[in-house]
């Protein structure tokens, strides 16, 4: 299958999205098509990439001017430390503003990566090849670089956008099924507020998708980018229609943070968990009908994905939900900001609820 190409154009920046299957191999030739060019570069990988890969990578790139860091990617190493880390090998190096850092990795190794590049010396470039699924779909979109704190996830962060991204599908086959669902989230999401006839699609191909089979894989990543691309070229900073992107984070975030992010809960599968509750709290306020819920419902079950808050949680750990749920940053009062279903592909966002709402819906499932 020949690549596909999905050109985003933002009111900072414009770069194209590389996805198939070998898009790697095609480095050098995207580096002269997209006219980037640096003195030197610094590589920060993910430990957990297979070091052929990683080899590959190099051989693109000129020794003398490539400097490699190895990250190990997890949401309590996704910190100032880290960033600190990078922009000390950064400044070492005595790198400029036309210099590049390039990341090789998932969602987290691209958010402490982009984070840095974009304020070391107030940005440099930045070149981001995602290797996870969830990045692939989600976080390598959009600019939205963030570390987390004892406070909540991504509180500090910037918008910055990359100047080149690239989907290599063969990526995908080194990963263990967890983190392929844990990609799925952000489909399925994407599907929910923006497409619902990729909704059905899922529906039809969703064990398809799971499996890696082409071209079921590459078209999922091709719509769910499509939806995340036009959203963001209509709202880079997130002041409109952009927050839709939140649809079931509010929740997935405190669970994640409830938990201290252990590996009992990843984040693709808090998202999940966070898209039936958030589904659920639309059709109990008379939002959402109950035969769209259960059409979303049914197709978690049916692919065996996280559904049940209750084999992570229990009411001993709602005080702690809802104190992170206070904090979460799109919250601009004392009330909880979510984003809601009306039908699947038609969400509603600004809405705000008392956290004793919230809390009272929660307290019901968790008991």
């Amino acid at each position: 299958m020949s690549l596909i190409k999905l050109q985003v154009k933002t009111k900072s920046q414009e770069y194209p999205i590389i996805i198939g299957s070998g898009a790697l191999n095609k480095f050098t030739k995207l580096l002269n098509e997209n006219s980037i060019s640096f003195n030197q570069c610094l590589i920060v990988i993910d430990n957990k990439i297979p070091k052929k890969a990683i080899k590959k990578i190099l051989s693109f790139l000129p020794k003398k001017q490539t400097k490699i860091h190895y990250f190990i990617a997890n949401e309590k190493n996704k910190n100032q430390k880290n960033v600190d880390k990078i922009l000390t090998i950064l400044l070492k190096g005595n790198f400029n503003r036309n210099d590049c850092l390039i990341s090789v990795g998932g969602g987290i190794t691209g958010d402490v990566s982009g984070f840095a590049a974009s304020v070391f010396k107030r940005g440099l470039k930045f070149i981001n090849i995602p290797t996870t699924l969830l990045s692939q779909v989600d976080s390598s979109i959009g600019g939205k670089t963030g570390i987390n704190t004892k406070y909540g996830k991504n509180l500090i962060g910037s918008f910055y956008q990359p100047n080149l991204v690239i989907s290599d599908i063969d990526f995908l086959k080194t990963l263990p099924k967890r983190e392929i669902i844990c990609g799925y989230g952000e489909i399925f999401k994407h599907s929910l507020i923006a497409n619902k006839s990729f909704f059905s699609y899922l529906r039809e191909n969703g064990t398809r998708v799971l499996n890696l089979e082409s071209p079921f894989i590459e078209k999922s990543i091709y719509l769910s980018c499509s939806i995340k691309k036009k959203i963001i070229e209509d709202d880079e900073n997130e002041k409109n229609i952009r927050k839709i992107l939140n649809f079931g984070h509010t929740f997935a975030h405190a669970f994640e943070a409830t938990l201290n992010y252990s590996r009992k809960l990843n984040h693709g599968e808090a998202v999940i968990l966070g898209l039936k509750i958030a589904s659920k709290f639309s059709l109990l306020n008379k939002f959402l009908s109950i035969n769209e819920f259960e059409k979303i419902e049914n197709h978690i079950n049916s692919l065996n994905l996280p559904s049940n808050i209750n084999d992570f949680f229990s009411y001993n750990n709602l005080n702690k939900i809802i104190t992170f749920m206070k904090k979460d940053k799109k919250n601009n009062t004392n009330r909880i900001n979510l984003v809601l279903l009306k039908k699947i592909g038609t969400p509603i966002y600004n809405i705000q609820y008392d956290y004793k709402k919230i809390y009272s819906f929660l307290k019901k499932e968790l008991i």
